[in-house]
C-alpha cells in the first residue's frame, strides 16, 4: 500500500537517510540523497499538510508566503516580525565581508533601526519574491542596444489565467532566472510551480531542484498547499491536490539526532485551514486572515542550518 498523508514524507526521509548517496556539498556539511521523487496530499477534504511529528512554526512559514508575494528581497520586513528564517545568509555573508563577529540579534537589531545598514546588508538579491512580482524584461533601442522596461508580475498574470482561462497548460511561475542567479543569496530551491483546473478544483504541482528535508520541506510544503488555497478562494474554485516533486532531495549529515527522533513519532492529523475572511486580492492576506484548526504536533526538533 503507498503511504499517504504525512507517512510519506517520513518513509522518503528515512529512505534518505538509509539508503542515500553520501555527497559532499556546496556548504561542506555533507549530505545523504536520493534523486526524484514525488509525494502527493489531498487538499479537498479542508486538511494542509502541516507536519506533527515535529512542531512547525506555521506563523513564519505564513509571513515568508506573504514576504514573497510582496515581492520583497530584504530581511527587514522579516526581522520586523520577528521571522529569522533568512538572517543567516546575510549573516554570514557581513561577518566574512568584516571579519565583525557580531550575534545574530544584534545583527538584526542593526538592520531594524538603521536604514542605511539595512539597504547594504538585508538585502538578498533578486530571490523569489522579486522574480515571481518583478521579473526584469528589456526593450530594443533604435540602435540596437536594450533599456530596461516594466519588469513582469508572474503572479498577477497567473491569477488572470486561472480566472479567464482556467483550461490552459501554461498556469506557471518560476524563480529560476538565469542570468540573475549569481546576484541572489540563495538561488530558487523551490523553483517552479505549476497550476490545473478541473471539475471545479484548482491543484498544483511544486517543482523543488533541491530539498533539505529536515529544515526546509515542511516550510515548503506547507506554503505550497497555502498559496494553493489563497489561489483558490480568490479565483473563485475548490483545492484539489498538491504534487510535490523534488530532484536532489538532501538531509545534512549532522542532522541524525533530528531524523532518529522524527522517525521514533507516530504521525497525528494534519489540522485543518480556513480563511478568516476573502482580501480583496491575493496580494492583500494577513497571518491574521490564515486559521489553523486541531493542529497537535509532537515537540519542535531543533537543528543547524547549513549555509
Amino acid at each position: 500500500m503507498t503511504a499517504t498523508g504525512e507517512a510519506q514524507y517520513l518513509d522518503l526521509l528515512s529512505r534518505v537517510w538509509t539508503h542515500g548517496a553520501e555527497r559532499r556539498d556546496r556548504t561542506g556539511t555533507g549530505t545523504r540523497a536520493l534523486f526524484g521523487e514525488m509525494l502527493k496530499f489531498d487538499l479537498s477534504d479542508g486538511t494542509v499538510p502541516l507536519l506533527t511529528t515535529k512542531r512547525v512554526f506555521w506563523k513564519s512559514a505564513v509571513k515568508e508566503l506573504i514576504w514573497f508575494l510582496n515581492g520583497e528581497s530584504n530581511i527587514r520586513p522579516l526581522v520586523e516580525q520577528g521571522v529569522h528564517i533568512w538572517t543567516d545568509w546575510p549573516l554570514d555573508a557581513y561577518r566574512k565581508a568584516t571579519g565583525e563577529q557580531i550575534s545574530r540579534d544584534d545583527f538584526e537589531a542593526r538592520i531594524i533601526v538603521d536604514d542605511e545598514f539595512a539597504a547594504r546588508w538585508g538585502d538578498l538579491g533578486p530571490v523569489y519574491g522579486v522574480q515571481w512580482r518583478r521579473w526584469p524584461r528589456y526593450a530594443a533601442n533604435e540602435d540596437g542596444s536594450y533599456r530596461a522596461d516594466t519588469p513582469f508580475d508572474q503572479i498577477s498574470e497567473l491569477v488572470h489565467g486561472l480566472k479567464t482561462n482556467p483550461a490552459s497548460r501554461r498556469h506557471i511561475f518560476t524563480g529560476w532566472n538565469v542570468p540573475e542567479l549569481h546576484r541572489m543569496a540563495l538561488p530558487p530551491c523551490h523553483m517552479t510551480y505549476q497550476y490545473f483546473v478541473a471539475d471545479g478544483r484548482l491543484s498544483g504541482i511544486l517543482y523543488q531542484r533541491s530539498c533539505d528535508l529536515g529544515l526546509g520541506f515542511p516550510f515548503n510544503i506547507f506554503e505550497a498547499a497555502l498559496l494553493i488555497r489563497m489561489l483558490a478562494q480568490q479565483c473563485g474554485y475548490e483545492p484539489g491536490t498538491l504534487t510535490w516533486m523534488g530532484a536532489d532531495c538532501h538531509v545534512y549529515l549532522n542532522h541524525a539526532h533530528l531524523v532518529t527522533e522524527q522517525l521514533s513519532r507516530t504521525p497525528r492529523h494534519f489540522p485543518r485551514l480556513s480563511f478568516a475572511r476573502t482580501p480583496a486580492d491575493l496580494f492583500s492576506y494577513s497571518l491574521e486572515d490564515v486559521i489553523i484548526e486541531g493542529y497537535d504536533p509532537h515537540p519542535h526538533i531543533a537543528a543547524p542550518v547549513a549555509v
